[in-house]
């Protein structure tokens, strides 16, 4: 044949270029998914290894090792830590009941920079209708992905919030007990000594809100509130007490397998270095602690009550007659409220 001719032989055919050129384009593509794929298993490797190299050396060196479950490295979603990656975070959960102190004790644990609580925030119905709406909202706020106004400059070293025994805490206790078992998460109780007081600070509280004083507008003013004195109903005084006590007794018992502390009211007004015990129970460093805000009841008890006669004999005579001579703003001698106050927490740590 001659060397020119169109003419093919009469071997095997050649496959056309078209053909060629594909088989080529998806040989080399299937080269590049599979070097691709090898490529990203070996960065992914070596990320995963470098988070827990990251958080070995984070742990390591600071901390003993029955600290290392109440201690968390929390990786936000909507932000990056930088340089407090390695400062560790410890989880809490102040739980009181209404007119206990505790919107002024979160003021004073606010105003330490490494500590940041940030309120109610179950006092919305929402984020309590249902036991997933609850571990929901935790979840959030323990990565760190909460925005309140208790953001802070340094580093954060203890990270919580206040709840209400009335705001779905006692409706859910054997999960919420549970969630913050397994989440390390540490709990401060505070309640009140004197139920009496906290009784009438709660129908002072009630009548500020709906007389809606200086006009109109709601203020918790000490100075008006302070003049208001309440009729307490005596019908009902024993069993309020006694349902207000048995609320509490309850709640510690739910919740006495976690790691904890109970604070009474009484004595932080009593003895500042509480405060101290409180800071060393949250793993932080300890400072002095202020609060702007000013109480209201300060009088004795029956300057506060129109009807204290009434009460007095009621309560004279019963288990709750000590309640009648409880002064929230005497103070004893230092070292005797220090000690007492050291076996109540060492008590409940164990």
């Amino acid at each position: 044949m001659h060397p020119y001719s169109l003419k093919s032989s009469k071997g095997a055919p050649f496959p056309p270029r078209p053909i060629l050129v594909v088989l080529i384009a998806i040989f080399g593509f299937y080269v590049c998914y599979i070097s691709f794929n090898q490529i990203t298993l070996e960065n992914r490797y070596e990320e995963n290894s470098g988070e827990v190299q990251a958080e070995i050396h984070c742990r390591k060196p600071r901390l003993p090792h029955e600290e290392l479950r109440y201690v968390h490295f929390p990786k936000p979603e909507s932000y990056s830590r930088g340089e407090c990656s390695c400062n560790p975070v410890r989880s809490f959960v102040l739980v009181s009941m209404q007119r206990s102190g505790s919107g002024w004790f979160e003021t004073l644990l606010n105003s330490h920079p490494n500590i940041s609580s940030n309120g109610e925030i179950f006092n919305r119905v929402d984020r309590r209708e249902n036991i997933s709406s609850i571990l929901q909202t935790l979840d959030k706020l323990y990565n760190l992905d909460w925005f309140t106004s208790a953001a802070k400059n340094e580093c954060t070293a203890a990270f919580g919030l206040k709840w209400m025994l009335n705001q779905g805490f006692m409706d859910h206790h054997d999960d919420i007990a549970n969630y913050l078992n397994k989440k390390g998460v540490s709990v401060i109780f505070l309640f009140r000594k004197n139920t009496l007081r906290r009784l009438i600070s709660v129908l002072a509280n009630d009548y500020d809100r709906d007389a809606k004083q200086l006009n109109g507008t709601h203020k918790s003013h000490a100075e008006i509130l302070a003049k208001f004195k309440p009729v307490l109903d005596v019908s009902n005084l024993i069993p309020n007490i006694r349902n207000a006590e048995k609320y509490i007794r309850d709640c510690l018992d739910h919740f006495n397998t976690i790691r904890h502390m109970i604070l009474y009211y009484e004595d932080i007004v009593r003895n500042r270095n509480a405060l101290f015990q409180v800071q060393e129970f949250l793993g932080v460093p300890v400072r002095k602690l202020v609060s702007r805000q000013v109480k209201i009841h300060t009088s004795p008890l029956p300057g506060l009550v129109r009807n204290w006669d009434d009460v007095s004999n009621k309560l004279n005579g019963t288990q709750y007659a000590h309640f009648l001579d409880g002064a929230d703003y005497v103070h004893p001698p230092q070292q005797q409220l220090h000690r007492t106050y050291c076996i109540t927490v060492r008590k409940y740590e164990q």
